[in-house]
């Protein structure tokens, strides 16, 4: 098979808590981070700085209307013209963007992380290999009360209130529907050893790669 000349676009989607973080982390060390551009959507959250802090808080993070994904449409594309972008750094405690970015080169790989890219049209159209990582609900509610409670420096009654009231429906109405678009569905994601050995396969052998 002859090596590529343009970026491979692939996704990996599935609901919070699922794995899908660790299985792309999982990628990128077996496949190389010298071969792949990582592009959390998780970056591309709206900058709410111009709003109260209290008010924040309220925003529904689950739905697609909370992520700039215009933007992140606009980097995928540069990438694949061998254009570097500047990837930008959410702060989950204050709600805002940071000054700071990240400085992204194109790879021959690019990577796209993410809950809701498979029910965006226009970003699903652009992902070459669709990746759903699948996990039973529970599973991910503990994991994600454990990362928000560590990681981003929330409460248990404020990660309880905000499943039941965005992430749980969000999920049944623009996650869940959006595997059908998935051309592999991995369960547990990075925990599942067979199936990463096969996407990693699957992906150096779209690079070319002996």
């Amino acid at each position: 098979m002859p090596k590529r000349t343009t970026p491979l676009v692939i996704g990996i989607a599935g609901g919070s808590g699922s794995g899908k973080t660790t299985l792309a982390r999982l990628i990128l060390e077996r496949v190389g981070t010298d071969r792949i551009a990582f592009l959390p959507h998780d970056g591309y959250y709206k900058d709410l700085s111009s709003l109260p802090i209290n008010q924040r808080a309220t925003i529904n993070f689950d739905h697609p209307d909370s992520l700039d994904s215009d933007l992140l449409v606009t980097h995928i594309l540069s990438l694949r013209k061998n254009q570097p972008i500047e990837l930008p750094i959410y702060d989950f405690k204050t709600h805002s963007r940071t000054k700071d970015t990240i400085h992204i080169e194109s790879r021959p790989i690019i990577m796209v992380e993410g809950i809701l890219i498979f029910a965006e049209k226009k970003l699903r159209n652009l992902l070459e290999v669709k990746i759903f990582v699948d996990t039973d609900s529970d599973i991910r509610f503990i994991r994600r009360l454990e990362r928000d409670l560590t990681e981003r420096g929330r409460t248990t009654e404020s990660v309880i209130r905000q499943y039941m009231a965005t992430v749980r429906p969000m999920h049944l109405e623009f996650v869940e529907p959006s595997k059908r678009y998935a051309d592999v569905i991995i369960p547990e994601g990075g925990l599942n050893e067979v199936a990463m050995e096969m996407v990693v396969a699957r992906l150096e052998a779209l690079l070319g790669a002996s």
